[in-house]
């Protein structure tokens, strides 16, 4: 999958918005959450991405590669999800102002693997 900056910097206003929800929803359910924290904060099993939405090192390109072939503790998820996922996933991960998934499953469930 080659995802590119102006692929997810393409979405707009009200595509924006629902692929930011949609990624938050994927968050909490494909497990992110249970070693990221809720929001994406930081656990004990994985760091904080609360700054990603300003941290000019990890670009698009980088978290999709992060995504689908995981590293140092974290495991890939390419078989997992999808290229429009994955789209989602950094669309919440960049958003400024996160949205916060619906309530859903109560605690965070562990990914495959973990």
């Amino acid at each position: 999958m080659a995802l590119s900056a102006t692929d997810t910097n393409a979405l707009s206003g009200a595509k924006k918005k629902d692929a930011e929800k949609a990624g938050a929803i994927l968050f909490r359910d494909k497990g992110c959450a249970y070693c990221h924290g809720v929001g994406g904060t930081g656990g004990k099993k994985g760091p904080d991405l609360s700054g990603l939405p300003k941290d000019k090192a990890w670009p698009p390109e980088k978290i999709t590669n992060q995504i689908l072939n995981g590293g140092q503790k974290m495991p890939p998820f390419r078989e997992s999800v999808t290229d429009d996922e994955v789209a989602q996933l950094i669309a919440y991960l960049r958003a400024k102002h996160r949205p916060a998934p619906p309530t859903g499953t109560g605690s965070p469930t562990p990914p495959p693997g973990a």
